[in-house]
Formats: structure tokens, sequence, C-alpha cells
């Protein structure tokens, strides 16, 4: 369920306050947060995150299409490794 739109789009105060001192030096380094849940705003379009999955930290470029998701969503937090049928025809195809 979407939050309402009185309340407006959740972003961390403190990621809001890095990219709006990113943009004013000019800065193009990459910003480090552990926020998945913030929603992406206009404000960081340009701008490189780089979001933690649990394990490691994902850079995300943020292009105008991501504006209104959340970076959560662009650094997956689990590695599909193929399903367990496939082994079988892989191995039925290669003869030595």
């Amino acid at each position: 369920m979407p939050r309402s739109l009185k309340k407006g789009p959740f972003v961390d105060e403190y990621l809001l306050k890095k990219v709006e001192e990113a943009t004013g030096s000019g800065s193009r380094r990459i910003i480090k947060t552990w926020s998945r849940r913030s929603t992406i705003l206009p404000e960081f379009v340009g701008h490189t995150f780089a979001v933690h999955n649990g394990r490691k930290f994902l850079p995300v470029f943020v292009t105008e299409d991501m504006v209104g998701h959340k970076l959560g969503e662009f650094a997956p937090t689990r590695t599909f490794y193929g399903h367990a049928g496939d082994k079988k025809t892989r191995l039925k195809g290669k003869k030595k």
C-alpha cells in the first residue's frame, strides 16, 4: 500500500542532507547508505549511491526513470544460482 500523498515521499533526513551537500559542492563522490527504504527524489538524479544489500555495498547510479522507486529495489539481497533442474539438462547436452 502506498504512502499517503499528504505526508509525501519518505527519505531519511541524513541522506537528503548528504545529497544537498554533494549538489552544492558539485562533488561526484559516491554516497554510501544503508537506507534502502528511502524514496528516490528528483534531486537524486545524476548521483551515485552505494546501497547496502546485507553483505556489501552495490553502486546505483540514479536516472530519471528511477524517481519514485525505493533505493533498495536496485540492490538485490538474494543471489540467484539457477534452477535445480537445469543441471541435468546442461550435463546431458555436453558430451566429450
